[in-house]
């Protein structure tokens, strides 16, 4: 799983041509504190926080409609 997140956020960075400099920005406009190093590692490592994936898609103006139900 941590595999598919963070692929996830690393697409939908490259569809918007935003480097983690450009989301910490959008975060931080959006009330959330990251750094752009900070946020490097966490995508890196893959293990971050649902909330950290959700407040990186709520940056994005990514609307999350379904989770898979398995």
């Amino acid at each position: 799983m941590k595999k598919k997140a963070r692929q996830f956020i690393k697409s939908e960075l490259a569809k918007r041509d935003i480097n983690y400099v450009k989301l910490s920005k959008l975060m931080k406009d959006k009330g959330y504190n990251e750094n752009p190093d900070t946020i490097r590692t966490k995508i890196h490592r893959g293990s971050f926080s649902f909330a950290f994936l959700l407040e990186v898609c709520n940056s994005l103006n990514i609307d999350i409609i379904c989770l898979e139900k398995r």
